[in-house]
């Protein structure tokens, strides 16, 4: 008694672990005592029905296996069923042998329901599913996996020194963790010895084949001898018994043997990374187009109409195949809709990476939703091929190509309303009337005529948005008439030739030094870096261009740079004073045309000396009080010089240019303050108004 609780306190002790580990054990010496001791024939039906059950479990694992290596004990599970069955058979046939003569009952009511409902109690039709269940599982299943299993592990070994570079190269790289390399590691090894595992394996089964036909051979030679010899049974009767016992015995055996068989070939065919059973890839790849579907339908349907088929089964079939292509072709229509709406919501509200993060653009122009709608769909590609047409003669006239300019929609705005943005900067905006064209008054002449007063946006003069039937009459009072597309166009070109320097960027100026050097490949090479940096060289352009001045004929801007390399050593201001010099003629050009008279603005001489006294003191500022006046007397100067139709120009000494030029960026953004070396010496210079003559 003491020893019975010992034992059972042993027992408690064990953990669940510890008796899992010991199923493999206990297994073998189930199969060891069945092969040694006599069952009882219902212990028979219990073994066999649990041989059935453990092989479609095992097929079902098989089917649902995402990975190989999810079912890495697959060759033990193979060696140990093959033990089972034949552990089973060699039971059979000795109480068949022993105990046959008493009826075919004997060997328990498994082998017996195979042997009498499955096959009608007829030895023949048995013996014939018997051989070919023998040869579908030997000839086909089993020579078909054992060589996908040799090939497998062929493949797989010669595989492994570029697997074991690869996962070398990622951790050396820094894409894996060592971790990582280490379980990727294993898992190689561990699916070069599962193929090769199965390749031996295999061979378990091709045996379990034979040894079923030489133990149904011995069942019915043997059990014929001893019903016949020892039992004295009539041979009609012998037969009878022992052929039921024994194709029984060998379909109860050979059908789980079968499915072990098919569970391998599925577990050794299967093919691609997926992480989906075998069952729900095959769907995928086989039901998952929908032409395919209705071709084959169509395929099936010829041959229902053909005389002497099977008509309506085969236009029953063709039937069904055309709904379920109709099926699939209206799910994949509703999954893709649905699919896309509801993820780009999902994402929306769920997640966020760094391509939500919208940075700001260079130019863009904000258009009413008007000009989006079908009705003016004209009207709006016509803006946008003006809008090109502006960026090429901006390149065409200054050397370099600014970014494209995007229009957008913004449904707050008015009717008619655009806002013109530069670096998410709202610059100006303005009106347009889209049934309507604007008269500018562009004479003296104060003219009235009907439509809607207002002020055009680029040189705010006079003008009137009327009907378009008043063209006519518009054009006989000598008015300028100007299309809708065409304000906003020319409102646009005026901000851009204002703020061409901010378009200007480093990444502009790198594709204008790779365009240059497609021309100039030396100059370009002496010049950035040796002489100045790629950023130097940007201010400098930035410089020129914000006095509107061309940066085409960079020729002379190189050349000019060379000829001064050891004066201006990276000095921004002084490079750019001595280029504009350089650039006289074109300068002069630009501002006076061809008229041999320059007439300019000009400081009085009072005023001139007290502006090179502050650059020329430590502290360059101007009081208050005198910049004020020195602004005001300058705006008058260009009211002066905008009604005798004269250039907005201010000539002073070339030390205070840079200094004026400062002053005046945002007070007097039209005002081109030049300096005296900066006019061509082919042209009279005539100061036309002196800003400080008078008092100051």
């Amino acid at each position: 008694m003491r020893k019975m609780f010992i034992l059972l306190d042993f027992i408690k002790k064990i953990n669940h672990g510890e008796l899992y580990s010991l199923s493999a054990p206990i297994l073998i010496l189930v199969i060891l005592f069945m092969l040694i001791l006599p069952l009882p024939s219902f212990l028979l039906d219990f073994l066999f029905s649990f041989n059935i059950v453990i092989s479609i479990i095992i097929l079902v694992v098989a089917m649902f296996t995402t990975e190989v290596l999810d079912f890495s004990s697959f060759p033990t599970i193979l060696l140990f069923s093959t033990l089972l069955r034949l552990s089973l058979n060699i039971a059979s046939t000795r109480i068949i042998l022993l105990k046959g003569h008493t009826g075919s009952f004997s060997a328990g009511h498994v082998i017996e329901s195979f042997g009498c409902f499955l096959i009608g109690g007829n030895f023949f039709i048995g013996l014939v599913i018997f051989v070919i269940l023998v040869i579908i599982n030997f000839f086909v299943i089993t020579k078909g996996s054992g060589r996908i299993a040799e090939v497998g592990a062929r493949f797989i070994l010669d595989a492994m020194p570029g697997k074991q570079m690869a996962i070398d190269a990622d951790l050396n790289t820094g894409f894996i963790s060592k971790k990582e390399a280490k379980i990727r590691r294993m898992n190689v090894y561990k699916e070069a010895d599962f193929y090769g595992s199965m390749d031996g394996a295999s061979k378990f089964i091709r045996g379990d084949a034979i040894a079923g036909i030489i133990i149904m051979l011995v069942n019915i030679i043997g059990g014929l001898i001893v019903g016949i010899f020892q039992h004295n049974m009539l041979f009609v009767q012998a037969v009878k018994i022992y052929s039921i016992l024994t194709v029984g015995d060998g379909l109860v055996a050979q059908i789980p043997s079968l499915i072990i068989s098919i569970a391998s070939g599925v577990i050794l065919t299967r093919v691609g990374s997926e992480k989906i059973s075998i069952g729900k890839q095959i769907i995928n790849q086989v039901f998952n187009n929908p032409q395919v579907i209705f071709f084959s339908g169509i395929i099936f349907s010829i041959f229902g109409v053909i005389p002497g088929m099977p008509n309506f089964i085969f236009l029953f079939f063709s039937g069904s195949l055309f709904l379920l292509s109709w099926y699939l072709c209206n799910q994949q229509y509703i999954s893709k809709n649905f699919s896309a709406q509801s993820s780009s919501q999902k994402n929306k509200k769920l997640h966020l990476s760094w391509n939500d993060i919208q940075f700001e653009r260079l130019i863009v122009l904000q258009l009413n939703s008007r000009f989006f709608q079908p009705s003016y769909k004209n009207m709006y590609n016509d803006l946008l091929h003006k809008l090109h047409v502006l960026r090429k003669n901006i390149a065409k006239n200054f050397g370099f190509l600014i970014s494209e300019i995007d229009c957008i929609h913004d449904c707050k705005l008015e009717d008619g309303q655009y806002k013109i943005f530069i670096k998410g900067v709202e610059i100006e905006s303005g009106y347009v009337f889209f049934d309507k064209i604007l008269a500018v008054n562009t004479g003296k002449k104060v003219i009235n005529i009907p439509g809607i007063k207002v002020k055009e946006p680029v040189f705010d003069l006079p003008a009137f948005w009327v009907d378009i039937a008043s063209k006519d009459l518009i054009i006989k009072k000598k008015l300028l008439v100007v299309e809708p597309n065409s304000v906003i166009v020319t409102h646009l070109n005026k901000i851009i030739r204002y703020n061409l320097h901010d378009f200007f960027g480093f990444q502009e100026t790198q594709q204008f030094l790779d365009r240059v050097s497609q021309n100039f490949p030396k100059l370009v090479d002496y010049v950035v870096p040796k002489i100045i940096s790629i950023t130097v060289l940007q201010k400098i352009l930035q410089n020129l261009l914000y006095d509107r001045i061309s940066i085409k004929d960079i020729r002379t801007i190189f050349e000019t740079l060379i000829k001064h390399s050891d004066t201006i050593k990276n000095d921004v201001n002084k490079s750019t004073s001595i280029i504009r010099i350089s650039l006289r003629k074109f300068i002069t050009q630009k501002f006076f045309c061809k008229s041999n008279t320059v007439c300019a603005i000009g400081l009085s001489a009072k005023i001139e000396n007290i502006l090179l006294k502050i650059i020329s003191s430590k502290n360059s500022k101007l009081e208050p009080l005198f910049t004020e006046k020195l602004i005001k007397k300058t705006k008058l100067s260009i009211i002066f010089q905008k009604k005798n139709n004269l250039p907005t120009v201010l000539l002073v000494h070339p030390k205070i240019r840079v200094f004026l030029a400062k002053l005046f960026i945002t007070s007097i953004p039209e005002l081109t303050v030049l300096s005296f070396l900066e006019i061509s010496e082919d042209r009279k210079i005539k100061i036309v108004y002196t800003i400080g003559k008078d008092t100051f």
